[in-house]
């Protein structure tokens, strides 16, 4: 259902610079959907900024001055953007209002009754998806924002004005904008630390967005109650929560957790325990969480988002358990060098728990260089781990060669890790 503007809130043509983003992209497709003029720019473009040129939007490929049009009345800006970022100079200079994408975020959801704000250090997309797919099975027109691709369906939704679920991001500190009905908090760690000021503040940041939430739900841990211990309506979710008894037994692992999650926020929005707990084994999934891209008697090639300490456990943990007579070999990047820095003896730590390893160059994302790199973490986990350099394409062969069968291998990461998929399925057909 098309939405009425509402122009009182957001006047004039919204520009977005970093348009095709995984956040920002389905943020402008949910403006266009609201019935608003919507531009933007990006250094490269994609399916995504494609598809909003279709839906109406006017995009452009660089950053130039002249990509704001006269009619501009807000600059949408992904937090990547540089303060020299010529859009963003022509904008102050105009006098047209600038917002970090998270920020505007809020604004937007702020327009819809019940507005749920999922934060927490892992697992916010894989909640968030999972929860809008649930409720549109059970027939609620909710509006959405999913910061990852899902299967099956689009990652966002202007939906009918009354329910409006997204994530929120905590990695720049924008989470602490948001005013829900609903805050769910589905774990808090220190990561992102680096780039919100340090841990007190990540801390901080979290406690501001309870504080702003009309409800909280969050999962129980000691960091949650600490931060939370004040806040005068929260609900904490721990394992004897009645939906572990209920969800299916193919959900294991960190899905139960995530499940149980969905089952507490969709009740808390009228649904049954009882009615969605079954209904999420049918759920399609979020592309780079725990994908399965091929499968033989030989071979299990599986792909995940892993890229902090606690997510490469779990990820280990679910893969042992659904896979417990196969070899595991794990292909690994690092993402960014501040994280690595901090937590490299925890990651060779979790990482000495596969059978076999293989770590590849670090995903830089701003920073080029670090203190410590893929090859420190090699050695770091030892005689079971090698460091791989070089391009993608020359990288299979290496990964396959003398692996015990049966086996799956694990490719872990959040930057361009994905990039290795394509030759490591063509070098698989290649040896049959």
């Amino acid at each position: 259902m098309r939405q009425e503007s509402n122009h009182e809130n957001f006047p004039g043509r919204i520009h977005f610079v970093g348009i095709g983003g995984a956040g920002t992209a389905p943020l402008a497709g949910i403006m266009l959907e609201r019935g608003h003029a919507v531009s933007g720019s990006d250094i490269k473009l994609n399916d995504k900024t494609s598809a909003l040129a279709a839906a109406g939007a006017d995009v452009f490929c660089g950053h130039c001055e002249t990509n704001l049009a006269a009619d501009t009345g807000l600059l949408v800006f992904t937090s990547a953007a540089e303060a020299d970022n010529p859009e963003l100079m022509e904008a102050e200079k105009r006098g047209i209002p600038c917002v970090r994408r998270g920020e505007f975020l809020a604004r937007l959801s702020s327009c819809y009754r019940r507005q749920v704000a999922i934060t927490g250090s892992h697992g916010k997309t894989t909640v968030t998806a999972m929860l809008v797919w649930l409720l549109r099975q059970c027939g609620i027109d909710c509006g959405y924002l999913i910061g990852g691709k899902v299967n099956n369906f689009k990652d966002y939704a202007a939906g009918d004005g009354d329910v409006f679920v997204t994530e929120a991001d905590e990695s720049d500190g924008t989470h602490a904008f948001f005013q829900p009905w609903l805050g769910v908090v589905t774990n808090v760690e220190d990561d992102h630390s680096w780039s919100v000021g340090g841990d007190e503040q990540l801390f901080e940041n979290f406690k501001t967005f309870g504080e702003r939430s009309n409800s909280l739900l969050c999962w129980e841990d000691d960091i949650a109650r600490s931060v939370f211990c004040r806040h005068e309506n929260v609900v904490y979710i721990d394992k004897m929560y009645s939906a572990f008894k209920q969800l299916p037994d193919s959900i294991r692992g960190f899905m139960r957790v995530d499940s149980a999650i969905v089952c507490a926020v969709a009740a808390e929005l009228g649904l049954e325990v009882a009615e969605t707990a079954g209904m999420l084994a049918s759920f399609p999934g979020v592309d780079r969480r725990m994908t399965r891209h091929y499968k033989s008697k030989r071979l299990i090639v599986i792909e995940d988002y892993a890229h902090h300490p606690t997510e490469v456990k779990c990820a280990l943990e679910l893969l042992r358990i659904t896979y417990p007579a196969r070899h595991l070999r794990v292909v690994f990047q690092p993402h960014r060098f501040a994280r690595l820095a901090k937590y490299i003896d925890d990651f060779a730590l979790q990482l000495k728990n596969a059978d076999s390893v293989f770590t590849v160059p670090v995903f830089a994302a701003w920073t080029e260089v670090g203190p410590v790199d893929s090859a420190d973490l090699a050695e770091s986990i030892g005689n079971t781990a090698v460091n791989l350099t070089g391009e993608w394409m020359d990288m299979p062969a290496s990964i396959l060669n003398g692996m015990p069968e049966p086996a799956v291998v694990a490719v872990l990461g959040a930057g361009d890790v994905d990039e290795l998929i394509p030759f490591l399925l063509a070098e698989t057909a290649m040896n049959g």
